[in-house]
């Protein structure tokens, strides 16, 4: 029996309903989750050419000094509105959504992004809301196992109060490893949703990419990407993928969005499925039809050879080009939604 196998069923002793749910699911093959096309994970068929590019210089892929410190407004992030819808960017992919008197927290990374602390892609910055210091949180979403979303510690403590973790399949029975009250979680295939009351719905929706925590689990849980609705408002975090064109019928299923917020970095084409950089991630907003675009997934960790800038500087070039509304907030600074675009050259202090 090979390591993998070995694996796959250690974890199916562990979570049987788990199992249940992946075979009944349409987006696993018998083996392994796919996306809604045919993709090609970072490495698959150009191994050589990634080692290659691996082994050049690549400059300022981290900034020349540490970023921040990030002020927050604590007096204002401590008092939710009921009718209001505010972002605040935490770096990377972690979003703190403030709408319609619920406030959510999307894939919290606190530490290095690796499976050990003294290796890996470490944050540029403190994330700038300290854990002990974060307001009330109605659900934290998780949208893939991979570990610049999902770091354990993070989560562990998050946990504490008790708070409902909405993720994708599979992901669950990690949370539960880690000591994460079965009841605290729910778990979604592509296109379910979870009614939550006074007109508060999450949805998950179709995402190109994989996952993973070892080389011996590809793809054996889910990714996914999430619709929140409020009884005013609605946004729709992109998480991870790359471009597919699925993006067209999330918006029409799920919207009409009044942000949309997608991924710009750690991009490469070398693994363009599976990650859509700014080009792509416009072509994907004007296909959502949302009013504003919120880069996310960039200046935060180094996970690709391009400039640690040049995610941002691109993204707003592009959007100039498409008539993009985009929302480019500093770490920490809280946006209250007005229909328009707000941007914040920050990262220009730190080049």
């Amino acid at each position: 029996m090979t390591k993998t196998s070995l694996y796959v069923n250690l974890i199916k002793l562990l979570s049987k309903h788990y199992y249940n749910a992946m075979y009944s699911s349409p987006n696993f093959n018998g083996k392994v989750f796919v996306n809604p096309i045919p993709t090609k994970s970072g490495g698959d068929g150009n191994m050589m050419k990634l080692i290659a590019e691996a082994l050049k210089k690549h400059p300022n892929t981290k900034p020349a000094k540490t970023p921040g410190p990030f002020p927050v407004d604590y007096d204002k992030l401590y008092k939710l509105p009921a009718e209001e819808l505010r972002i605040t960017w935490l770096g990377h992919s972690g979003l703190l959504i403030e709408i319609d008197g619920k406030r959510f927290l999307t894939d919290p990374v606190y530490r290095a992004a690796s499976p050990v602390q003294f290796a890996g892609p470490k944050r540029f910055f403190s994330a700038p809301i300290p854990l002990d210091k974060m307001p009330h949180l109605d659900g934290i979403i998780i949208s893939h196992d991979h570990y610049d979303h999902l770091d354990d510690k993070t989560v562990i403590e998050l946990s504490k109060k008790g708070t409902p973790f909405y993720t994708s399949l599979g992901v669950g029975p990690i949370l539960e490893k880690w000591g994460i009250p079965k009841q605290q979680i729910t778990e979604f295939d592509w296109w379910q949703e979870l009614d939550l009351g006074d007109g508060f719905k999450i949805t998950a929706a179709p995402a190109r990419h994989f996952s993973g925590r070892s080389m011996f689990n590809r793809n054996q849980t889910l990714w996914a990407s999430y619709a929140i609705k409020g009884p005013i408002h609605n946004v729709y975090y992109g998480a991870d993928s790359g471009i597919h064109p699925l993006f067209k019928e999330i918006g029409e299923k799920l919207g009409p969005f009044d942000i949309s917020m997608l991924e710009v970095g750690a991009y490469n084409d070398l693994w363009q499925d599976i990650h859509m950089g700014p080009d792509n991630a416009t072509d994907a907003q004007l296909a959502l039809k949302s009013t504003i675009m919120m880069p996310i997934h960039w200046g935060t960790f180094n996970l690709a050879f391009h400039t640690w800038t040049y995610p941002a500087e691109r993204v707003i070039d592009c959007a100039t080009e498409k008539n993009i509304d985009l929302l480019l907030p500093a770490p920490g600074e809280t946006y209250t939604y007005n229909g328009k675009g707000y941007i914040n050259k920050w990262w220009e202090a730190f080049m």
